[in-house]
């Protein structure tokens, strides 16, 4: 839980930075920027798999670059849900969406949970060393 509320929240700050670019994309307020970022994560969730699944064939002829205009579109209609939150044309989408992930992804390199991997040296039967990753569960689907 405390997970999906510090990317609520690093996607709320992205996206108000994104609206101070004066890129085609504005927000009324803070809370019109909170609202819109729970829609857009909703958006996310449900629909983008679904649609990078069915766009695969031209996502994978477009060698990725088709996954700008889904996430433009997830913007878009995003802003279409949300009153207060305004995104000009599909152009601004796809430049906003762009500036979202990369605020998102910064300010996700600060806040994000650190994981931390060690490798511990096994002797197996026949003398071979081979390394293997040491995890322990702290409980609640966590491991350490």
């Amino acid at each position: 839980m405390k997970q999906i509320i510090i990317k609520w929240i690093v996607l709320t700050a992205a996206i108000i930075i994104t609206s101070y670019l004066n890129i085609g994309i504005a927000v009324d307020g803070l809370a019109t920027a909170f609202f819109a970022a729970a829609v857009l994560g909703t958006l996310n969730v449900l629909l983008r798999p679904i649609a990078l699944i069915l766009t695969l064939p031209v996502n994978i002829i477009s060698l990725g670059l088709f996954t700008f205009v889904i996430n433009a579109s997830m913007l878009i209609i995003t802003s279409k849900l949300i009153h207060g939150f305004f995104v000009n044309g599909f152009f601004a989408a796809i430049i906003g969406s762009l500036f979202i992930s990369f605020v998102s992804w910064i300010i996700t390199l600060f806040v994000g949970e650190k994981i931390s991997v060690t490798t511990e040296k096994n002797n197996i039967k026949d003398n071979a060393k081979s390394e293997y990753i040491n995890l322990k569960d702290k409980g609640n689907g966590k491991w350490e």
